[in-house]
């Protein structure tokens, strides 16, 4: 076991440890909220916010590794921009699942076009069609850099999720925004803990995790291609199949 998989098995312990902690003091220890916030749906908001903060924190893996690709193109580059790009994705849509069920109880809504909510779903929409784009446009390339460009230009949008609230007002609260003095102590535990394992556990766990699959496959190609080219394989063979590659340990 290599040191980066240490560090990997023990970043997924303590995520499993928080996550665990977390749901034991949320529905054993934080009192239910009143019906006129959601009652019993309220606690959504404990995993909601962090999962909320994640975006950005996988966003920002993409914005970083996408620039970087358009400066310099590189595999490790490609793989954590489409990494950030897919997690970012999932987050987004965790968020946009997530909130509406809690507000359905507190404002008896689904869906209202809060600026903050049209911003998030602008740029879930963004994130989405990356995936979509790297899914089905090919792998080269152009197609790449396409891909590397929306990613910068989605999580541009991401500060103005976080602002919209304040200049164009709406339906969200402030109170975390303005220092979580709105928090009653007893929620306080819940929601740092929910915060932890959903924004600062959870977000590096995925982007590793994809961006080593990413990288993999993006070995396995070349080593096919390789293969190929020296004529150990047929064209025709397929890549999936165990003996496709017989002399593969031997190719660098």
């Amino acid at each position: 076991m290599t040191s980066k998989d240490k560090i990997f098995y023990a970043l997924a312990a303590a995520f499993a440890a928080a996550v665990t902690c977390a749901i034991w003091i949320i529905f054993l220890h934080t009192p239910t909220a009143q019906a006129t916030a959601g009652g019993l749906a309220q606690k959504i908001f404990y995993f909601h916010v962090g999962v909320a903060m994640g975006i950005y924190v996988t966003g920002g893996a993409c914005f970083l590794a996408s620039a970087l690709y358009l400066v310099r193109p590189t595999e490790g580059a490609n793989a954590w921009a489409r990494a950030g790009s897919d997690c970012a994705a999932l987050f987004g849509t965790l968020v946009l699942c997530s909130g509406p069920l809690w507000a359905k109880k507190a404002w008896g809504v689904y869906w209202v076009w809060d600026p903050q909510l049209t911003t998030l779903l602008l740029s879930v929409l963004i994130y989405w069609a990356i995936c979509l784009l790297r899914a089905f446009a090919g792998d080269g390339g152009a197609e790449r850099r396409f891909a590397a460009a929306l990613g910068v230009m989605g999580t541009v949008n991401l500060p103005i999720i976080y602002f919209s609230v304040q200049k164009w007002g709406g339906n969200h609260p402030t109170v975390i925004r303005e220092g979580g003095g709105g928090l009653d102590p007893s929620m306080k535990p819940a929601f740092l803990l929910g915060v932890i394992s959903m924004t600062l556990l959870l977000p590096p766990l995925l982007l590793w995790l994809r961006s080593r699959v990413l990288l993999l496959q993006a070995n396995l190609e070349h080593t096919w291609q390789e293969a190929l080219a020296r004529g150990l394989v047929d064209s025709g063979d397929d890549l999936d199949a165990p003996e496709a590659l017989p002399n593969a340990q031997g190719l660098r």
